[in-house]
């Protein structure tokens, strides 16, 4: 699972598909609220807003 911004959104569909050989899914976290499990703020690249998660 990858929570990163809209630069590193290419870089962590690699990632995953490097390490799981199938294809992510793609959630917009502007769109998408969680019961039990809030994001990171920021990207695991970078400092910018997280803005999606790849999972």
């Amino acid at each position: 699972m990858y929570v990163v911004c809209k630069e590193h959104l290419e870089l962590a569909i690699d990632m995953f598909v490097d390490e799981y050989e199938d294809a992510p899914d793609i959630v917009d976290l502007k769109d998408t609220e969680f019961s039990d499990w809030d994001p990171p703020a920021k990207c695991a690249e970078c400092e910018k807003n997280a803005e999606y998660l790849v999972v």
